[in-house]
């Protein structure tokens, strides 16, 4: 039986305007955090600067406490926030200025003099800041989808938008950056002028995105619930277990498979244009495919199928990845895989909040949003250290040149690169089998809420 056959009745519209400026907002956001934070930052001061490596991985370390806890925080302090423009758009609108201020002061030397402590503080002080009003924006318009709109179709449409300017998101910072970072000796001011012209327009383009859309549902979470309960509260609800397993699985197989591609085409002769064009195909195919099918098949079932073949996938690369055409393949299939990672995921998180509001009368996207990245940001560094550590087994020599490891340390690429996401695409397929948000009780409890945001 489908999932998703009873369909709610209402048929909600977001306009296009508010999916564009929401879409937009999100992805200027997003570049400036990974300008600064996806090794920007580090190389300006560490090389350019002259901070040491030792205090700049310090300051990294003190961050990654704080960064444990703020964006619970945050998610909590914003669930709770009461103002006639909503609980999420004043963090966004006037957030946007004091972000950008930081991110362009970010490159300019404090005039306190140039010593270690100097530049250890100023990095510090200015990671601290730049990431606290990263979390109040980013976190707001992340759960921005599920205020504007109730039903999976709607916020669907919203998704794709986002989906198409991830793509400047991601592909900024790893093109421009290494265009216009100074090198050492040169005068900065032209790297300073165009980061400088990126945060403004980044500014101005978060600050006016909040007159485009609003939220529809503002349901306030309830007072007496602290932020401990809050989080408690969180992991009280089944389907949200279920979502981190995936959440978790999605984030580590994103790094991984974006760090091992560059040991891959170091060692292996499959062509690169080829793999990053049936990488880009397969992306295509599968936003086309689960746009599709989601309504058939619904999002758990959608979800399950996905995990299964992006992981059956996975392990023939483990095995077969030195022979070109197989790599294609599952290229391919990658893409498929990431397509669903970046639609599906967002749709089954906000069954998820859907849930929580039903059962607990409240709406609190904020502290949800808070909690998952407190569990996913992990997934990262863990996902950096088990690639390195697996390929060492299999004696990789870094001092090596490109293409010159042993037969063995080959396989050791492609099991590092590929064995964790296999594994953990199983284990999430599994789960999803545990996933109760589906069916027609689902559908039902959808419409009735749905209905009751609309006379409200």
């Amino acid at each position: 039986m489908s999932d998703n056959k009873h369909q709610p009745q209402t048929e909600e519209k977001v306009p296009v305007s508010g999916k564009v400026w929401l879409s937009f907002a999100d992805c200027m956001c997003a570049t400036l955090n990974g300008l600064l934070t996806g090794g920007g930052m580090t190389y300006f001061f560490t090389k350019f600067m002259g901070l040491s490596e030792e205090l700049a991985s310090v300051v990294w370390i003190i961050f990654a406490i704080w960064n444990a806890f703020n964006d619970p925080l945050f998610g909590y302090l914003s669930d709770r926030t009461k103002s006639k423009l909503g609980r999420r758009i004043p963090y966004i609108r006037y957030g946007s200025f004091f972000y950008a201020l930081v991110f362009v002061l970010t490159w300019f030397k404090w005039p306190f003099g140039g010593s270690q402590t100097v530049l250890f503080i100023q990095m510090l002080v200015t990671l601290f800041l730049f990431d606290t009003f990263y979390t109040a924006i980013a976190t707001s318009l992340y759960v921005m989808p599920y205020t504007m709109a109730v039903t999976n179709k709607a916020r669907s449409s919203i998704f794709i938008w986002k989906i198409g300017f991830s793509l400047i998101s991601l592909s900024v910072p790893l093109v421009v950056f290494p265009l216009i970072k100074p090198e050492v000796g040169e005068d900065p001011f032209r790297f300073q002028m165009i980061m400088t012209a990126i945060g403004v327009v980044t500014f101005l383009v978060i600050f006016f995105s909040t007159f485009f859309y609003k939220e529809k549902v503002q349901n306030e979470a309830e007072e007496s619930m602290g932020l401990f309960r809050s989080v408690a509260e969180c992991f009280k609800n089944r389907s949200f277990v279920v979502f981190e397993v995936l959440s978790f699985t999605v984030i580590f197989i994103q790094t991984i498979l974006m760090q091992g591609v560059i040991y891959y085409f170091d060692e292996f002769d499959t062509p690169m244009p080829l793999a990053y064009g049936a990488l880009g195909l397969g992306a295509v195919a599968g936003i086309l495919l689960w746009i599709r099918m989601l309504r058939p098949w619904g999002v758990r079932k959608c979800v399950l199928i996905m995990c299964v073949s992006f992981a059956c996938a996975a392990a023939v690369m483990c095995a077969l990845g030195r022979f070109a055409p197989v790599a294609l393949i599952v290229f391919f299939v990658t893409g498929v895989g990431f397509a669903g990672g970046m639609y599906l995921v967002p749709i089954m998180n906000g069954d998820v909040i859907d849930y929580d509001e039903i059962k607990t009368g409240a709406r609190r996207e904020g502290i949800y949003a808070g909690v998952n990245s407190l569990i996913t940001k992990p997934a990262i560094s863990l996902a950096n250290a088990a690639f390195l550590m697996i390929a060492k087994w299999f004696g990789y020599d870094t001092a090596l040149a490109a293409g010159m490891q042993s037969a063995l340390a080959k396989q050791g690429v492609l099991v590092a690169w590929m064995a964790v996401p296999a594994l953990l695409l199983a284990l999430s397929a599994v789960a999803m089998k545990f996933y109760p948000l589906f069916g027609k009780g689902w559908e039902e409890q959808k419409t009735a809420l749905a209905r009751r945001h609309e006379q409200e």
